[in-house]
């Protein structure tokens, strides 16, 4: 097997075993895609736009369109009998993450199965990232599936608990 770097993450996980092509996961893989890029969202990052906006509150500007998508999450909840979510039939904890992996705490997976499951990533905005990997062992699976932008945020967080990792290391305790 080669060399995988893996760093300290805790994150919860929902997952259940499926194939690329359950297309009930597929549609929800590609909904949550567009959840984030809801009409407003992409109406703030186009370029016409930013120019616009450079002068107001870039943060003022993200909490309003935060606040935006809880309502709408809401709204969702109250009208539709629909779950936002499909059920998974499993729940797990992950305990490391590397670029294009997921270790979780405990021997849960089959080796060589494919699983489809949704990440509480403890980003702003907090959401769901979802995502399809394959088992190589009882606890470490191999993203195969994750959408470009879920990529970005995945590596960012790796390399945030990267450094508090380092820090630690060097003995001061301190997150900050």
């Amino acid at each position: 097997m080669e060399d995988i770097r893996l760093v300290p993450a805790f994150l919860k996980v929902a997952y259940e075993p499926s194939s690329l092509e359950n297309t009930f996961f597929i549609q929800e893989y590609y909904a949550l895609m567009q959840l984030n890029d809801d009409p407003l969202g992409l109406w703030l990052k186009s370029s016409k736009i930013r120019k616009e906006s450079e002068q107001s509150d870039q943060v003022l500007l993200t909490l309003m369109i935060e606040l935006h998508r809880k309502i709408d999450k809401l709204t969702h909840l109250v009208t539709s009998d629909k779950p936002l979510y499909l059920p998974l039939a499993l729940q797990g904890n992950i305990k490391a993450i590397g670029h294009g992996y997921l270790e979780f705490d405990t021997a849960v997976l089959i080796p060589k199965e494919s699983y489809y499951a949704r990440i509480d990533m403890p980003t702003f905005p907090k959401r769901q990232l979802p995502l399809f990997f394959e088992a190589i062992s009882e606890n470490l699976g191999k993203i195969v599936m994750m959408h470009k932008d879920d990529e970005q945020d995945w590596s960012a967080y790796m390399v945030a608990c990267e450094r508090v990792m380092i820090r630690q290391m060097k003995g001061n305790q301190s997150e900050y």
